[in-house]
């Protein structure tokens, strides 16, 4: 399920918020959660589906309003933001989770700044399939999409969408997530396909810090400004639609619209 949530800051000037946002949103999102289902929120944070690599199905995506860059920090230009937050849950939870995040405090902050927003909206996105059946989409990355290939030392090598790896990467992890959460219909995933279609300009690489300025800091490499072309039947699709494409999902990495 897909929600955009409309936020407003509380400070009415002078916010900044820290060019590194994608680890403290995490973390507000599922402190939001746990206080309105310790369990549910546990489960997502610390198991995951599967039993040997956990998936989270989670993601969001970029923080879209109006900023300017200073250094490491991005100066808000308007007191009004959107996200778009996605999980892979049942239809039955829709009504769960617009009314946990309503009217919620998301602190988004660093060692040098902090801006709450409140959530004044919450609006659940319609689905775009009206049939079971296969069929091919495009989708647009909102927030870097990220694939990897580990090496000897089990650290990822950030792939760019012009390797030709790259597609066989988001593959592998979108099989390895519908294995997971439909169990082993591995035949039944054989008919899906990613492919990238490029704009003139090429794509867009992007650097994001986790847990800046902290001895757990770790740098990962996302990219954006492209498009894949994607093709699958319903579970398929709603399944990176919901859970994002690629590697660091719940860390706001491969939301697509």
């Amino acid at each position: 399920m897909r929600f955009k949530l409309t936020l407003l800051t509380k400070q009415s000037s002078n916010t900044v918020l820290p060019i590194n946002y994608q680890y403290p949103t995490s973390a507000a999102i599922y402190k939001i959660l746990e206080k309105a289902d310790a369990e549910f929120s546990t489960f997502l944070h610390d198991k995951g589906y599967g039993d040997v690599k956990k998936f989270k199905l989670f993601t969001f995506s970029d923080i879209r309003t109006k900023y300017k860059i200073e250094g490491d920090q991005m100066k808000l230009l308007t007191n009004e933001a959107e996200i778009i937050i996605c999980f892979h849950v049942p239809n039955a939870a829709q009504k769960f989770i617009e009314g946990i995040f309503i009217n919620q405090e998301i602190d988004i902050a660093d060692k040098r700044n902090k801006v709450t927003f409140l959530v004044s909206q919450v609006q659940a996105l319609p689905s775009i399939f009206n049939n079971d059946l296969i069929q091919e989409i495009q989708l647009q990355p909102i927030s870097p999409i990220i694939a990897g290939i580990k090496n000897e030392k089990g650290n990822y090598i950030f792939l760019s969408p012009e390797h030709k790896d790259f597609t066989n990467q988001l593959m592998y992890n979108w099989k390895e997530k519908y294995t997971v959460v439909y169990g082993d219909t591995i035949n039944d995933f054989e008919q899906n396909s990613i492919e990238v279609i490029f704009y003139r300009n090429p794509p867009k690489s992007r650097l994001v810090t986790i847990k800046a300025d902290t001895i757990g800091e770790t740098k990962i490499r996302g990219f954006t400004n492209f498009k894949l072309k994607v093709k699958g039947d319903r579970q398929s699709l709603d399944l990176l639609l919901n859970a994002g494409v690629g590697i660091y999902n719940s860390l706001g990495m491969g939301c697509v619209e």
